[in-house]
């Protein structure tokens, strides 16, 4: 890994202030964090299924979704995790209320890890201590050390626009609206965003990791033309007076699909945790209905149960 020098904070790549005092005065009136719901009502309507991981050609790329944010995309003969959390609660005493669709000891050997940003529901530190501590991990401008502390060798971080490759595979990582922090005095200490994967003979990928919306979703396409597939966050927006400034609601990830260009799109950051006041499986109707309403063909919403494959 080569040292490099970043800056002191990222702030000035946010695009909306954070929400202050005042705005958290008025979520604890409201009730805090915690849906309107109860969450046990509708952990049913989070569908999960059990597979294995479907077998591949060399040319064939699978994207599996693991439950919240986390997926395992193989492709280019590698297999990749994106931000990958299996533990059963994060901390905040949030806990997993559906379990991950795919058992740690059924994955194949993992040849890279991207990360999107430091966020606890993102980068879970008992999940990241599973790996060899070989295992390449791509990264966040200013997160290496988070990992060289913890043993990892081959760690890069990238700042937006920066590309690296692991076998004959490239990873891009390009813009987000959103922030970073894991403790109280590391505010935008580290960058935020996604992750653009391009096998050499696959299709091509976006996975957004974590976003409110706004115009960098059309840098990315116009920089990007064609890409296949994007995994996007659909959950944790309510209230949108709070929520907004980070998160996109379902609309406004079908309205980033769009923009970015995309011709599919796969959900995900819903129906693990409870991290906003929208019930759990509100995202997933409303997801379908926005995809409905913007005209776009219904087996192009890749509307995946946790633990769902789908093949490219």
């Amino acid at each position: 890994m080569t040292s490099r020098t970043w800056p002191g904070s990222f702030a000035d790549r946010m695009t909306q202030p954070l929400p202050g005092p005042g705005e958290f005065l008025r979520l604890s009136r409201e009730g805090g964090f915690r849906g309107r719901e109860n969450p046990a009502r509708e952990v049913g309507q989070v569908l999960r299924v059990t597979q294995q991981l479907p077998e591949l050609t060399p040319n064939q790329t699978s994207v599996t979704w693991v439950g919240h944010a986390s997926y395992v995309i193989r492709t280019g003969g590698l297999s990749v995790l994106a931000d990958p959390v299996w533990s059963e609660s994060i901390p905040g005493r949030i806990r997993r209320l559906t379990p991950t669709g795919i058992d740690w000891d059924q994955l194949p050997p993992v040849d890279t890890v991207l990360i999107s940003h430091n966020h606890y529901d993102h980068l879970d530190s008992p999940t990241i201590k599973r790996l060899p501590r070989s295992t390449p991990m791509l990264v966040p401008a200013a997160l290496a050390p988070w990992f060289t502390r913890r043993g990892f060798t081959s760690v890069t971080e990238l700042d937006w626009w920066e590309q690296a490759t692991v076998g004959d595979v490239r990873f891009e990582f390009v813009p987000a609206h959103h922030w970073s922090r894991r403790g109280l005095r590391d505010l935008n200490r580290t960058l935020w965003g996604g992750w653009i994967i391009q096998a050499p003979r696959g299709p091509l990928l976006y996975f957004a990791g974590d976003s409110g919306y706004g115009d960098r979703f059309a840098a990315i396409g116009e920089r990007h033309p064609g890409i296949e597939l994007a995994m996007m966050p659909i959950g944790a927006y309510a209230p949108r007076w709070f929520m907004g400034s980070a998160h996109m609601d379902p609309a406004e990830a079908v309205q980033a699909t769009l923009d970015v260009g995309a011709n599919r799109m796969a959900w995900m950051h819903w129906g693990a945790f409870v991290l906003s006041q929208e019930p759990m499986a509100e995202p997933a109707r409303l997801a379908r209905a926005a995809w409905h309403s913007a005209g776009r063909p219904a087996e192009d919403l890749w509307d995946l149960a946790i633990g769902e494959s789908r093949v490219l």
